[in-house]
């Protein structure tokens, strides 16, 4: 593994939880916004249908993916015009 790869791994790791509250909070305003409760449905909730259930869990998941993308992407990019190299 190149220098610059295990430099980054704290500074990754930081950007992932970082992304992780990021996702959250989109995925909580998505839901928001698609005219839903506060919280999304838990699996286990009786109370909501398969539908509900498993159209929050593919949102969340394609939000949570698409902002870890972003961020890991934004990072890497930083870290090259910081160091001149790549930390992959």
């Amino acid at each position: 593994m190149k220098p610059s790869g295990i430099a980054y791994k704290p500074f990754g790791a930081a950007l992932g939880a970082a992304s992780g509250l990021l996702a959250g909070a989109a995925f909580k305003q998505a839901w928001k916004v698609l005219g839903h409760d506060d919280d999304a449905p838990a699996a286990t909730d009786e109370n909501r249908t398969w539908q509900e259930v498993l159209v929050s869990a593919a949102l969340q998941g394609a939000i949570f993916a698409i902002v870890k993308a972003a961020v890991d992407r934004a990072g890497a990019t930083g870290v090259r015009r910081l160091t001149g190299t790549w930390p992959g």
